[in-house]
Formats: C-alpha cells, sequence, structure tokens
C-alpha cells in the first residue's frame, strides 16, 4: 500500500487539542466494537502516521524536511535568514506542546490487544504502535526536553493524571528505548510492500537515529557519560544489527533523490511515492525553474578534494575564483549535489541562487520540461529513511562511544561504515583511517585547519561526512542542536554561511544591482546585506522551546506546576 493513504475514517481515532487530548474517540459511525476487528483494519489505522513522520517531499507546494525549514543552519545562506526564537508563545496548538500524537498511539497499542488475531500480528502491531509512540515523544523531547510521559491511554476525568509534572528527559527517553527496542524484537521483518511500511529495518533506522541523537545530547549538553554511554551502545547496536542483515547496498547517489520510482532501490529502507495527478510536490521545481536559498560557502568548502584531504591542505584544490576551479578535483558527491558548470546569478538566470551555487540533487532531467517538472505537479519519490544514513550513524555512534568508556574506535568501525560510503560507485574517495585520534588518509596523518579545536580530528572528519552524506535531508540543525554547536549558526562569527560565490562585476555586467559582494565590485556574493538579517547567537536557552504559557497556567488551575525550560 503506498504512502499516498487518505485520512479515510481515521480522524474519527485522531487529533485533538492539546487542551482535550484524551477525549475518547468519537462514536457517530465507527466504534471500537465495530472497527477493531480484522488486521486489515488495524493496518489501516496505522496509516494515520504516515505522512506525519515519513513526509518526504511533502505535498502541493508544502515540502516535507528535504531542502525546507533548516536555514537556521550553515548550510543555507538565505537573503532573509530566519532568527532564533526570543518569545514565550502564548497558547499550545495542534503543532506546539501538543500530544495528540502519543494518545493516537496509546488508543492504538490498547486496541490491538483486542482484536481477534493471533500472537503473532498481536506482537507485530503492538510493535508498530509502541514505534510510533517513541517518534513521537522523541520529538517532544528534541523540542521540549522533560515532558509529560503517557505510557496508556489516560480516561478524561482522570485529572490526576492528565495533569501530571513533566517527567525528567532521561526517564522519558528509557521508555522510548524500551519502547523501540520492543519493536525491534516484534516487528516483522518484511510487512506490507517493501520500501512502503514499517518494518524491522524501519525499526532498527530509528533506534540508531534517535539514540544518536540522545546519546549525544546527555554527553553534551546534561555532562551523563553513563547515560550517553548506554544510548549510543543502543545507537550503534542497532545499525550494527542492519548493517549485519545484508540487506541494503549503495548504488547511485543522485538517484535516491531523484528518481521517479524508487521501487527496488537497493538503498532505500523506507520512501515515500508519488503519482501524477494523485499526490505530488513542488521540491523538483525549486531545483528546475524557481530562484532557490542557496549553498553557503561553508558548506562548500566542507567538500573534500579528491585525494581525501581538507581543500586547505589539498594540493589538487584549484581554489574559489570560478565555477570550474571550485568544482575542479572534489568529492564526487558535490556534483551530484550541486550544478557543476555554471553560477546561477541574480539578474542572469531566471532560476537563480542566492549565493550562486545552484542544487540540482533532487531534479529528475525527464521531466524537468514538463508540466510535471513544474509547480507542485512533481512526482519523483521521496526516500524516507536510506542506508547511506545507518552507516553514517554507525560511525558517529563508534567515535563518541569511544569517548565516554565504550570500546575504542577502529579502522574495522570505518571499514564497515564511512568507507563503505567512500567506495560508493561513482565516489570512490581514498578511505579515511584512524590513528589514535587524529586522522589520516593514505597513511598520512592530517588536521583540517578549520577544525573546531574543542573536537577530535576523527571525529570532525566523522561529522564532516555526515554533513556531505546528508547534505540539505534535513538533518544539519539537528545536528548542531545535539553537538551545542548552535554558534556555528552565527552569522557575525562564521561570515562563511552568510557568503556565496566569488564573482567579479566586470565578469557579470548584467549581475542585479541588489546582489552585494564582500568587496565593492568583487568577492563573495553577501545573500543577508542588511545588519538587521545578520543572526547572532548570544543566547543558550533557544536549544529547547519554551512553554506556552496558557498551559502553565491550565496546570495552576488544576494545582499543578508544570515548570518553564531555563531562562525563558
Amino acid at each position: 500500500m503506498k504512502l499516498k493513504i487518505a485520512a479515510l475514517a481515521l480522524s474519527l481515532f485522531a487529533m485533538t487539542s492539546c487542551d482535550d487530548f484524551l477525549e475518547k474517540p468519537p462514536v457517530d459511525r465507527l466504534t471500537d466494537e465495530t472497527y477493531w476487528t480484522s488486521e486489515d483494519n488495524v493496518r489501516s489505522f496505522s496509516w494515520g502516521f504516515y505522512t506525519a513522520y515519513f513526509s518526504g517531499y511533502g505535498s502541493s507546494f508544502s515540502w516535507g524536511k528535504f531542502f525546507s525549514g533548516q536555514n537556521l543552519n550553515d548550510d543555507f545562506s538565505p537573503s532573509n535568514p530566519p532568527q532564533f526564537r526570543r518569545t514565550v508563545p502564548s497558547a499550545a496548538s495542534s503543532s506546539y506542546w501538543t500530544f495528540s500524537y502519543v494518545r493516537k498511539a496509546n488508543i492504538f497499542l490498547n486496541r490491538v490487544q483486542t482484536v481477534p488475531m493471533d500472537e503473532e500480528a498481536i506482537a507485530h502491531w503492538s510493535g508498530v504502535a509502541r514505534f510510533f509512540r517513541a517518534i513521537e515523544y522523541h520529538d517532544l523531547v528534541k523540542q521540549f526536553g522533560d515532558v509529560p510521559w503517557f505510557g496508556e491511554e489516560i480516561a478524561e476525568t482522570d485529572q490526576e493524571t492528565l495533569y501530571r509534572p513533566r517527567d525528567p528527559r532521561d526517564y522519558v527517553m528509557d521508555r522510548v528505548l524500551e519502547d523501540l527496542q520492543f519493536a525491534a524484537a516484534n516487528v516483522r521483518v518484511s510487512d506490507g510492500n517493501d520500501g512502503l511500511s514499517v518494518n524491522r529495518a524501519v525499526v532498527l533506522t530509528y533506534l540508531s537515529r534517535i539514540f544518536l541523537y540522545e546519546g549525544t545530547w546527555q554527553k553534551y549538553h546534561e555532562g551523563n557519560t553513563a547515560k550517553a554511554k548506554e544510548y549510543l551502545e543502543a545507537s550503534k547496536n542497532a545499525a550494527d544489527q542492519l548493517i549485519q542483515t545484508g540487506a541494503y547496498s549503495l548504488g547511485n547517489y543522485r538517484e535516491v533523490f531523484n528518481s521517479l520510482n524508487l521501487a527496488g532501490n537497493p538503498e532505500v529502507i523506507l520512501y515515500r511515492h508519488y503519482e501524477p495527478g494523485l499526490i505530488t510536490h513542488a521540491l523538483n521545481s525549486y531545483n528546475n525553474k524557481e530562484p532557490q536559498t542557496g549553498v553557503s560557502k561553508d558548506a562548500v568548502d566542507s567538500y573534500l578534494a579528491n585525494d581525501g584531504l581538507p581543500i586547505a591542505l589539498s594540493a589538487v584544490y584549484q581554489g574559489d575564483q570560478g565555477i570550474d576551479n571550485v568544482m575542479a578535483n572534489r568529492d564526487p558527491r558535490i556534483y551530484e549535489t550541486l550544478i557543476s558548470s555554471e553560477l546561477r546569478l541574480n539578474g542572469i538566470a531566471s532560476n537563480y541562487s542566492t549565493t550562486g551555487f545552484a542544487t540540482h540533487k533532487f531534479l529528475n532531467e525527464v521531466i524537468k520540461d514538463e508540466p510535471e517538472g513544474s509547480s507542485n505537479l512533481n512526482y519523483t519519490d521521496a526516500p524516507v529513511l536510506r542506508y547511506g544514513e545507518v552507516l553514517i550513524n554507525y560511525a558517529e555512534a563508534a567515535a563518541e562511544l569511544a569517548t565516554v568508556g565504550g570500546p575504542a574506535l577502529t579502522q574495522a568501525d570505518l571499514d564497515m561504515s564511512i568507507n563503505v560510503l567512500r567506495d560508493r560507485p561513482g565516489v570512490m574517495l581514498p578511505h579515511l583511517e584512524v590513528m589514535g585520534e587524529n586522522a589520516a588518509v593514505n597513511g598520512q596523518v592530517y588536521e583540517d585547519p578549520s577544525k573546531d579545536p574543542s573536537v577530535s580530528s576523527i571525529l570532525w572528519e566523522i561529522r564532516r561526512e555526515r554533513r556531505i552524506e546528508l547534505m540539505m535531508e534535513g538533518f544539519r540543525l539537528d545536528d548542531l542542536k545535539r553537538w551545542k554547536k548552535l554558534e556555528y549558526t552565527d552569522t557575525e562569527s562564521n561570515s562563511d554561511i552568510n557568503r556565496g560565490a566569488w564573482i567579479s562585476r566586470a565578469e557579470y555586467p548584467e549581475l542585479q544591482s541588489s546582489v552585494v559582494l564582500s568587496d565593492g565590485d568583487e568577492g563573495y556574493i553577501i545573500p543577508a546585506s542588511a545588519d538587521a538579517s545578520q543572526r547572532l547567537f548570544d543566547d543558550p536557552r533557544v536549544y529547547l522551546d519554551p512553554v506556552p504559557l496558557d498551559q502553565i497556567t491550565l496546570y495552576q488551575e488544576n494545582g499543578v506546576e508544570l515548570t518553564q525550560n531555563p531562562g525563558w
């Protein structure tokens, strides 16, 4: 069953407002007695979670996580970069401080036990329900830190449980780990159509992702090395378990992102399928005919030279003046991600980029000049989970684990993860080597001059590999948060995230006069040219969002203190 699933009657069991999220499902047409009668109905109910968590490229003009909503990181250089949150919301909403999907997952888990199915089916669907509950709680914890844990469906009259205080972050994440470990043990290896349904590989991928996030958060924010070790072990083991199945492999990098049909792609673990005239998106168009937010100089400079060395150390790097020089002798993934033959400049190209560097990672050339290649009519399939992420999750978890009392990072760890990525067809970069905490290539130890001094050279290179492999896929901002490195987004201290390509006006006489260059008539494009657009990172409270004021008041009215996050 494809992910174009409509809400159907599932909305009867779905969302409510944050104030009454524990109301019973309506019973005007469907009831527990008439609905929860078959495995087919259970499967249909599960589809109500898919578009919430597996959005892919979004639908119509609403994007998913790819290329969208990530302008608070150093991959992009928008003309008007958004600022960090500065005020406390007055009220919760359907997308802010809401536990509706927790309620929905708990209803799912409870009702599955009543369906006339065999024990294997009940265990599988219980695992799926707990899997979705785990994802939702991970999202809530990422946003707010401590949150109340609701492990079962709560009656609306149970005021004591409904208005419970926030539980500690690690308590909640321990429950999330229990949910995911149960799911990993009970969800079927294969269920429904491969690549379009939750199966064990999907669970293991999320387990590796979620506990890489939480393990590094515990290390860098909480200083809790014991909990960091526990979570990083869970991440590494989940990735390793999936790797050892041998079920997935790497092929052409760009085909993962611009294919009309991802069925059978050996790298894709889960994808969202689109159909012309039925469910479509607009991301292909954005890579085709529209002006786009450009990739920053900071991001472009992060790509290695093809000798495996950072550009500051490589003898084959040609410099950054002119697109031919920038693109010469680089990690081949840069050519699959960015247009390498030209700069697209405001005043010269209608589909210009804010930085001159234009992306084509998501562009399908077969349909680019067809109606389906424009507007919101695109039907390229979207990867939701892919093997490349699993490999880089393993590498980082193994490296971080070594810093909190786990086994040392070994060459074997790199060879089964990062160096598989580097051996991808069409990439074939020299292997990354580890010598103590040092990075090496071809037996040569090196240290990138631009390295953050607080990070070891081997971890720096693993983080670089993650950035390059997952460029514009919606990970970077979360990565900076969990590493406690939001200062990288400061446009004043890190000027290269507010820079694009180097150009000369003499070479481009038709250049739009509004395009500002760093040194007058030549220099780097400065996308955010007004002082008011400069983004400063000067308040660490923004690592967590504030609790809305109406919820604090509501709890007080019910005799319970709902604490606010620090600094808000």
